[in-house]
């Protein structure tokens, strides 16, 4: 099961349908099961059968998810693979020590991959939807695979399967979701 995390403002905010609801369509569509819960809703620990977990993005001006790092205790030591969209790779960066400030991108954007990593093998540049008024400055160790020419646009921690990305796969690069996905398999 991939736990698709809701990080928005409140649990059945409209967010899901923007945010949310894309992602677990892509990982139903990739053949797995989705599971998608409301942040606040997690605890300590990731479910158990948790194969993997997908933080989704959020509006705008949703940031209340950055307030509560305690609510993501779990994450340095979690187990499985993890995926951070936008708000998530904040959320990512922030627990791992990283920070944040003001990045703001709307609309398509050219990202341009600076470190080899397998997912985005076969990929130099690609072009990808934006929606942020955050960037994050990545986190002590981890490695930045690519960049905009506003922002850091991937991150992922030296060791583990985790993580971040600041563009929007569900929109037009739903491939970013799917090799994540297999590479939980592999």
């Amino acid at each position: 099961m991939i736990l698709c995390l809701d990080l928005s403002y409140r649990p059945g905010s409209l967010a899901l349908e923007e945010f949310a609801y894309p992602i677990a369509a892509i990982v139903r569509k990739a053949g797995e099961e989705a599971k998608i819960v409301h942040y606040t809703g997690v605890g300590s620990s990731i479910p158990p059968g948790t194969d993997a977990v997908i933080l989704c993005g959020t509006a705008l001006k949703d940031t209340g998810y950055l307030d509560r790092p305690e609510l993501f205790c779990w994450l340095p030591e979690a187990p499985v693979p993890v995926l951070g969209i936008c708000a998530g790779m904040q959320v990512i960066s922030a627990v791992h020590g990283g920070e944040t400030e003001a990045g703001y991108e709307i609309g398509i954007t050219d990202i341009e991959v600076i470190r080899p990593d397998p997912l985005f093998s076969g990929k130099d540049r690609f072009q990808a939807y934006e929606l942020h008024t955050l960037a994050c400055m990545p986190p002590p160790g981890f490695l930045t695979l690519a960049a905009s020419d506003t922002c850091v646009q991937a991150i992922r921690h030296p060791k583990k399967a985790v993580y971040g990305i600041m563009f929007h796969p569900e929109v037009r690069n739903e491939w970013v979701v799917e090799r994540f996905l297999r590479m939980g398999r592999s």
